[in-house]
């Protein structure tokens, strides 16, 4: 009955936090079936049976923070550290061109090596030579007038996940300094400058209880960000949350699956944390709603060090030299990879960009 009340997508917003609460808790096998089929076609109403491909270009792994669950933390000093040049940058997104990819995505811990200068010659370096390419953002949180320098830059989208809607199990996931508050301001920044925006969490994080995940669907259905990154924890050994156990897969599943119902029109990736926990994970996440896959670009003698978590997925349909592979797997369950920019799909309102038009082109296709 709740799933049905969901799939409507008018009334979706009336569900309140006890029916989640019920549905990440007490869905049998068949009511979880009816969960992930009114998800995927869902997804399939917004944007038919595609699966947008994006070039995921890991070009730093340094960080300035000290997260207490991330291998790329600042005190973590078994990681060997790596940054590409803008020299290399570019080759990657003249590889990734060359194999069809429309969108790059350049993410990487929160690196102040780069400053806003850095940033925006990159951005503009990318946009010049790749006019028809989406460009998404995710390297951490920034000022409200450096958001905007990248946005007018060229920049289209920005990724900053925002781990949990609690103030208390956000402190427990991070280091003293780093604010729940602060990281919402971002996400709000981003939004009102006229960026796609995503946010996210992780499900089975350290401390984190069926009332948080409550909370952060409800946080995601009433911010309407334009897209949603949803993964299982996965720990990470030699990090302070090493030794506590990985998220399920099958609550992840649930999460993605009540977040394409919550917010129809989002861009939601079946993310390498999921194909990671599980050989089965991406395929699982598109039949649960998810609609974004990003192969990795990064060089290959650098992939193995962005090591957020263990045992990551690098190879086979992760990577950007198996998308062959990848385009089979998605159409032996009925989907075709898409390589197009696969922006966010207005559904009658209109695109969140108070700033007015985009100066580089950027377009909400109908």
């Amino acid at each position: 009955m709740i799933i049905g009340i969901l799939a409507k997508n008018d009334t979706a917003k009336c569900i309140g936090a006890e029916e989640l609460k019920l549905l990440l808790t007490g869905l049998d096998e068949r009511s979880e079936r009816e969960l992930y089929t009114a998800a995927a076609e869902t997804a399939k109403k917004a944007y038919g049976n595609r699966v947008f491909a994006r070039g995921l270009i890991e070009f730093t792994n340094y960080c300035v923070n000290d997260c207490l669950y991330c291998g790329l933390r600042r005190s973590n000093r078994r990681v060997g550290r790596y940054r590409l040049t803008a020299d290399e940058i570019l080759e990657r997104c003249a590889e990734g061109y060359s194999k069809g990819f429309r969108t790059f995505v350049l993410q990487g811990g929160d690196d102040r090596f780069y400053d806003d200068r850095d940033i925006i010659n990159i951005i503009k370096s990318i946009k010049n030579k790749y006019p028809d390419c989406a460009l998404t953002l995710s390297i951490g949180e920034r000022g409200r007038d450096t958001y905007k320098s990248f946005f007018v830059a060229g920049a289209d989208r920005y990724l900053l996940r925002h781990e949990t809607a609690d103030p208390g199990h956000y402190a427990a996931l991070h280091p003293a300094g780093m604010r729940l508050e602060s990281r919402m301001q971002a996400l709000s920044d981003l939004k009102e400058i006229g960026f796609q925006t995503g946010a996210g969490f992780m499900v089975g994080s350290p401390y984190q209880t069926v009332d948080n995940i409550v909370g952060d669907l409800l946080f995601l259905r009433d911010f309407k960000p334009h897209m949603v990154g949803i993964g299982p924890f996965l720990p990470k050994s030699g990090t302070p949350f090493g030794v506590f156990p990985g998220g399920s897969v099958r609550l992840t599943l649930i999460c993605v699956a009540l977040t394409r119902l919550l917010i129809p029109n989002a861009l939601i990736p079946a993310t390498t944390a999921l194909a990671s926990a599980d050989g089965e994970g991406r395929k699982m996440g598109i039949l649960a709603g998810a609609n974004v896959v990003m192969p990795n670009l990064t060089p290959p003698g650098q992939r193995e060090k962005y090591a957020i978590y263990d045992n990551k997925a690098i190879t086979g349909g992760e990577s950007s030299e198996n998308i062959n592979r990848l385009a089979e797997e998605l159409r032996s369950i009925g989907y075709e990879l898409d390589f197009s920019r696969g922006d966010w799909k207005d559904r009658g309102a209109p695109p969140h960009t108070p700033l007015g038009a985009s100066p580089h082109g950027l377009i909400f296709y109908e």
